[in-house]
């Protein structure tokens, strides 16, 4: 991994290598160089590469500890059936919210701040729930660990962007392997953990908190040396100057086409965490085993959200990475329809290759905008209607296997699905940027 990291490094100095003596001496006065800086820069950056896989391990865990325990969490709070699938409708709505304020409270506070808060918003929220003792206290404090991680899924790119704006891949490539890592952690070991104390579900849940809380620390010196030398990002290329005023993110086509992409891809995601195992235990998978294959799909972002970043860096038009993806969707989906339990260990892979369409898209928000708060509105544009657009799907096809009796028109859905994921995903892996289209 660090000699992947190394080699964009090199390049970059490859390209300093072939300036002008005019850029050069421009580059010499925009950098501090006294050894004393350079140490404090080089400590502040490390802190950053710290807090962005700190800050990523904790981004799903509130989401995926429920899920495990969610039987129990329901029969502890008296808590309905409806109300338990609103919760399961919770968390992308939250992030649809509370994503949208994010570039606001960037602008104001700066993003280490604002993902400090959201890292202690995580932290609060996820000790409290268990303890409140009311279905209605359980909502509020969850609300409150997904306002965190609605913030900071919207800041992390631009985090990336500002810090490491020659490592664009490779560190969209750390974090979402950090996030995928969180993601299953969580659901693999939350039962085993609630079992070793004793079955108690609200010490299996609150147990969480501490990785939050750890993801706080890093951030603290940050916010202390915010505005000297030593905590400052690189400075922005020539030519990509921050704007001073909004973009109207909203005129821009390919905004659009990553805004959709972004919501259909999540909604893949979203069917595959909730439904695929009882798909799997419908077709006669024992219930372990359909457990052990959703953690495979899982598992699959864990190598392949690093890789991927890194190569669509790679290229001009990120168009046909969202192909490969999507034919694997459809060979999954295909599959599942076909001979679900036959083939169940092969569909289990293609889904989770399917569903590394996330770190490409996180990887797209940080290549199809130039500066800094460019990278934050398209990142809360994309987000924020994304995770709108997912909500209905994990209802819808809960309601069509209810009323259809069996999975043949639920996966024709999904797979109905991946086909405009695709064609927008495409549109927006063009090779353009939202400033030049916003500004048109």
């Amino acid at each position: 991994m660090m000699g992947l990291m190394a080699s964009e490094e090199t390049r970059t100095a490859d390209t300093r290598t072939a300036m002008t003596p005019t850029e050069r001496g421009t580059s010499a006065r925009t950098s501090d160089t006294t050894p004393g800086a350079g140490r404090s820069r080089a400590w502040a950056t490390r802190l950053v590469v710290v807090g962005i896989v700190l800050s990523a391990l904790n981004l799903r865990p509130a989401i995926t500890s429920l899920g495990a325990l969610l039987e129990e969490v329901r029969d502890g709070l008296g808590m309905s059936g409806s109300v338990a699938g609103v919760l399961t409708s919770v968390p992308p709505l939250c992030f649809a919210v509370f994503g949208v304020t994010a570039p606001r409270l960037a602008r104001r506070f700066g993003p280490a701040a604002v993902v400090c808060a959201g890292m202690a918003a995580i932290t609060a929220g996820l000790i409290i729930r268990p303890y409140v003792g009311s279905t209605a206290g359980f909502l509020a404090a969850s609300a409150l660990a997904l306002m965190g991680i609605a913030v900071s899924n919207v800041l992390m790119p631009v985090i990336v962007k500002r810090w490491f704006p020659d490592r664009v891949g490779s560190m969209t490539g750390l974090y979402s392997m950090a996030l995928a890592v969180g993601t299953s952690l969580a659901a693999a070991v939350t039962v085993p953990l609630t079992d070793a104390m004793g079955g108690d579900w609200q010490a299996g849940l609150a147990v969480w908190a501490t990785i939050a809380a750890a993801a706080v620390l890093p951030w603290l010196p940050l916010l202390r040396d915010r505005g000297t030398t030593a905590a400052r990002p690189q400075e922005p290329a020539p030519g990509t100057a921050e704007p001073a005023a909004p973009l109207r993110i909203a005129r821009s086509r390919t905004a659009w086409a990553l805004a959709v992409f972004f919501g259909l891809q999540a909604t893949a995601a979203y069917i595959t965490m909730g439904w695929m195992p009882q798909i799997f235990r419908d077709a006669g998978v024992p219930a372990g085993t359909a457990g052990v294959l959703l953690a495979v799909t899982m598992v699959m972002g864990v190598p392949l959200a690093f890789v991927i970043p890194r190569v669509a860096t790679r290229l001009p038009h990120q168009g046909p990475i969202v192909l490969v993806l999507g034919v694997c969707g459809l060979a999954g989906y295909a599959g599942l329809y076909l001979a679900p339990a036959g083939g169940a260990w092969a569909w289990a892979l293609l889904l989770g290759v399917s569903n590394c369409a996330f770190p490409l898209a996180l990887t797209m928000v940080g290549m199809r905008a130039r500066s800094g708060p460019g990278v934050a509105q398209l990142s809360a544009f994309a987000q924020s209607t994304g995770y709108l657009i997912s909500i209905p799907g994990p209802l819808l096809i809960g309601v069509l296997y209810q009323q259809s009796g069996g999975w043949g028109l639920p996966i024709a859905l999904m797979a109905a699905l991946m086909v405009p994921q695709m064609a927008v995903g495409f549109l927006a892996g063009r090779d353009r940027t939202v400033e030049e289209e916003a500004t048109r």
